[in-house]
């Protein structure tokens, strides 16, 4: 043998002890961290983190007081300063009717829909009045905080002081009110929070004090989940360099060197090991490292152009009333260059209006094609589809996504696609070739929600255990084989 060959053989010997010594010494933490986030996932599948449903909050929502209401909705416009609004939304809060101005680039603005001036600041006892109405129940302790673990997020910010409402009664339920409009914006129950502690809250690393900290939480996911790639892709390897078959087999016929919890590392390994890997990258992926799938999206001023935003409103609020007669929430926006009203009476009691007549809302796909152009200007319209079913790309994991809807593609350099509602003419949606991308990398293989399953439940659910199943059985056996090393 060479010189050159002997040299050879010591750096492989050496690369195949680094590579085991990687894999013993990270897999003993990684697989803890597998154990917890393959088991918090599947709590995830039927407990999703606290949020304020369209359901709930219409359920919590008095019928709007026609009587009291003095101001119209332009001149609530005017009060917040005349700029193109997104929303102008009337409902009760602190038992009178309240306008909310949602603009394009601003904090929301709470104006009385009795006097026209904008309201101040919530305090607690008007905090307490409409956590108590909208909970059909008495108040039993209301606290000022500024975030906790179910309000972290950074959409409450423009919320903040919060008001923490505990309503009397059992379940556990809490209200979270803004001090800055006065509206609920959280529900939660104990239960929810119960299963959140073992499901959202550790698979997502979500303790307020890091989760707080954008910047810190996104950097902290990143560089503890990147080791447990190490850990996945290291123990394929090995299984497969320890793996015989054919007339190569082990003592006795077996095709695994190992016994006992080994045995069953190893086998599970070359059984889940590749979803394990995809699902652990695909988890990486959903901090978006580098920015790799972000995209600007529509416009603020295409989206405003396609909405019409700039026109001025002449609804008078005693014609309002009799259209939206036992309304509990009114929403008035533009679309397709005109306004339009949503009248809610309950989930499934919604109506358009127009803003002009307060007659049936009537569009048609011609007129949406003709103002949709405008809003890629760097694209042209190259195809419009109606989407009668959920596709790859317009789906709900739970459910079906709001259908018809029109698919509208350009071919711009991001190749970018709209969802337009054709009933209501309201962008719902926009995707380009990175989110499309980002659905492939992130959402499939971390989630696998094809519609053919998410369509099909349990056949989704049962996907979900069974490969998840298979992870456990790699994570707790690896969890074993740690603990008995670190003893040793």
């Amino acid at each position: 043998m060479s010189a050159s060959d002997m040299s050879g053989g010591r750096l492989g010997h050496h690369l195949k002890r680094w590579l085991f010594l990687a894999h013993r010494w990270i897999g003993i933490v990684t697989c803890m961290l597998f154990t917890i986030w393959l088991v918090s996932g599947l709590v995830m599948i039927y407990v999703p983190f606290p949020s304020l449903g369209k359901a709930e909050r219409l359920a919590g929502l008095a019928p709007i007081d026609w009587a009291a209401v003095r101001v119209t909705p332009e001149e609530a416009r005017r009060v917040a300063g005349g700029r193109p609004v997104r929303n102008l939304t009337l409902e009760m809060r602190d038992r009178a009717p309240v306008w909310q101005i949602e603009p394009w680039d601003a904090a929301p603005v709470a104006i009385s829909a009795v006097s026209g001036n904008v309201l101040a600041q919530t305090d607690g006892a008007s905090a307490r009045r409409i956590a108590g109405d909208f909970g059909h129940a008495p108040v039993r302790l209301i606290t000022a905080l500024e975030r906790d673990q179910w309000t972290v997020a950074g959409s409450f910010d423009r919320h903040r002081p919060l008001w923490k409402a505990e309503l009397a009664g059992e379940g556990g339920r809490v209200l979270y009110v803004s001090s800055r409009t006065g509206e609920v914006v959280l529900d939660t129950n104990g239960m929810e929070r119960f299963w959140n502690w073992i499901g959202s809250v550790p698979h997502w690393i979500y303790p307020t004090v890091l989760r707080q900290y954008n910047l810190v939480w996104r950097q902290v996911v990143m560089w503890v989940s990147g080791p447990c790639i190490i850990g996945a892709i290291t123990g394929i390897w090995i299984g497969i360099l320890r793996l015989r078959t054919g007339r190569r087999r082990y003592s006795a016929g077996r095709f695994t060197p190992y016994r006992g919890w080994m045995k069953w590392h190893h086998v599970s390994g070359l059984v889940g090991g590749v979803f394990l890997t995809t699902w652990i990258f695909s988890g990486w992926l959903s901090v978006d490292p580098g920015r790799l799938f972000a995209s600007p999206g529509l416009s603020l001023a295409s989206q405003i152009s396609y909405a019409g935003a700039d026109k001025p409103l002449t609804l008078a609020a005693d014609a309002l009333g009799r259209s939206a007669t036992g309304a509990k929430l009114v929403r008035i926006r533009w679309s397709l260059g005109r306004p339009q009203v949503l009248v809610e009476r309950g989930p499934q009691q919604a109506s358009f209006l127009s803003g002009k007549t307060l007659t049936p809302w009537q569009t048609d796909r011609a007129t949406i094609e003709q103002r949709a152009a405008q809003l890629v200007p760097a694209g042209h319209i190259i195809a419009v589809d109606r989407l009668v079913a959920p596709d790859a790309y317009w789906y709900e994991t739970d459910g079906l996504p709001l259908l018809p809807v029109l698919r509208i593609r350009f071919d711009d350099p991001a190749r970018s696609w709209v969802y337009i509602d054709p009933a209501s003419g309201a962008i719902v949606g926009d995707t380009d070739t990175r989110r499309r991308l980002y659905r492939w990398a992130f959402d499939l293989l971390h989630k696998w929600d094809l519609n053919g399953l998410t369509q099909a439940r349990p056949a989704w659910d049962a996907v979900l255990w069974l490969t998840s199943l298979a992870g456990l059985l790699i994570a707790v056996s690896g969890v074993v084989i740690g603990w008995r090393r670190l003893n040793r």
